[in-house]
């Protein structure tokens, strides 16, 4: 027999419900590294590789939230990474990767 799980925002259940929800990650992350499996694909985490500050190859992003030549803000599905430079420019971008070129100032993870 199933037990329903309620969720009741800001409550001691809420919390439950989520450190259940961190556990079973922690859980997965242990057998991924255990098994030497790539964590991009079983995790779905994104993968940066950077050419100097001129240009950033991104895989398993989520969406583009923000696009001007000074800023690129872009949803991954463990949150936001922030592209702010000068110049920016997404060069290609298909539904797993994209590159984007320009003088890239900093790279901010949140």
């Amino acid at each position: 027999m199933k037990k329903k799980v309620k969720f009741y925002p800001g409550t001691k259940e809420s919390r439950t419900v989520k450190e259940s929800l961190t556990a079973k990650e922690s859980r997965k992350e242990l057998l991924v590294e255990s098994l030497k499996l790539p964590k991009d694909m079983m995790m779905g985490a994104f993968m940066l590789s950077m050419t100097g500050n001129r240009e950033a190859f991104i895989e398993n992003y989520r969406g583009i939230l923000e696009y001007t030549d000074t800023c690129i803000l872009l949803q991954t599905k463990n949150g936001q990474v922030r592209f702010e430079g000068t110049n920016l420019v997404i060069e290609y971008y298909t539904n797993e990767d994209m590159k984007i070129s320009g003088r890239i100032a900093s790279v901010i993870f949140g």
